[in-house]
Formats: structure tokens, sequence, C-alpha cells
């Protein structure tokens, strides 16, 4: 009798522990995610998460995990995995979001592959619309990999910054990153 109260009171803990940890995973906030999950996340409601560093007035290195306004397409709650990580060639510690990563042929050569192209929808989608915000289309730039990458590549480095009209006064402005659908894969 003792036996079977202890294995029921072992099945009702574990039950117990099973709902508390779908209850944490079922809800992602990006202020709650750690350094080591933060990057290439998306939180429950759809927005991106983005891993900044601070200072400490000691001097110290803080890491924090802060919810974006860029939406993702059509996903939400998500981690990357590290297949996908590893096979697009992204780095889970990168600060910030930027197209930057664009301009080096071995990145892009990971992206356009077909292990992280056709596999891996959040990453393609992050850098599709980062592509887009730069007025480069990505699957013509992938197209490009094989023989023309390196004028793909002169087209996102020249198309940073919006020249205004010689006579409208107005200072240049940074390119926005602009929504755009990702290709169906």
């Amino acid at each position: 009798m003792v036996a079977s109260f202890h294995s029921f009171t072992l099945a009702i803990v574990a039950c117990a522990l099973v709902f508390c940890v779908q209850v944490t995973l079922g809800s992602i906030t990006c202020e709650n995610l750690n350094k080591d999950s933060c990057t290439f996340a998306i939180s429950s409601t759809g927005k991106r998460c983005v891993l900044e560093k601070h200072l400490r007035r000691s001097g110290e290195e803080v890491y924090a995990c802060k919810t974006l306004e860029i939406e993702a397409d059509k996903l939400k709650n998500w981690i990357e995995t590290d297949q996908c990580i590893q096979a697009c060639g992204v780095d889970r510690n990168t600060l910030g979001i930027s197209s930057d990563s664009l301009l080096e042929c071995h990145f892009t050569q990971k992206l356009c592959s077909p292990q992280c192209y056709k596999h891996c929808p959040n990453i393609v989608d992050l850098y599709f619309n980062l592509a887009a915000g730069q007025g480069v289309y990505l699957p013509r730039l992938c197209e490009k990999q094989g023989g023309n990458a390196r004028r793909g590549m002169a087209e996102i480095k020249n198309s940073g910054i919006v020249a205004p009209a010689p006579e409208s006064g107005v200072k240049p402005v940074n390119f926005m990153i602009t929504p755009a659908m990702a290709p169906a894969s």
C-alpha cells in the first residue's frame, strides 16, 4: 500500500511539473529569455527578440533580451534551433539586428543553402525583410550566389542611404526596415 501511495504521489508531482513546464514554455516573453536563447527568438505576440549589452557602473557587461516592434511573418512562440543556427551561419551572441552580414559572401552562401533556406523559416524571414529594407530581393540574391554574387552584394552596399532631391534641403536618412513577405518554402 505504501508503494502504491508513493507511485500515486510521484504521478501527481510529475503531472504538476509537466503542467508547469507547459505553462512556462507556452508563452515566450523576450525579457524572460536568457542570453543563450534570445537572439532569433520570437515572442508569443509575434515580435522579434533582440539581445542588448549594457555596461554597469562597475564596468561589468550585462546582457538583456528585449522585445522589438518588428514582427515575424506568421511565426510566434519560437526559439530558434541549434540546427538552424549552425545551418544558416548565424550566432546566438549577435547584438541587435542588422543587414550587414548580408555583405559577407560566406554568410550569404550559408543563408541561401538548402539546409537553411528550406528548413529555417524564422531566419530566412528575418533576412528576407532585412534585405528588402535595403532594396534587395533575397531569392534573387541567392540565385546570384553562383555566378554574380559580387554584383548582388554591391546592390546591398549601394542602397543603404536614400538621397534627397538636390533642392529639398532634407538630409539623407538611413533606409528603414519594412516588413515584406518571405517566399513560401
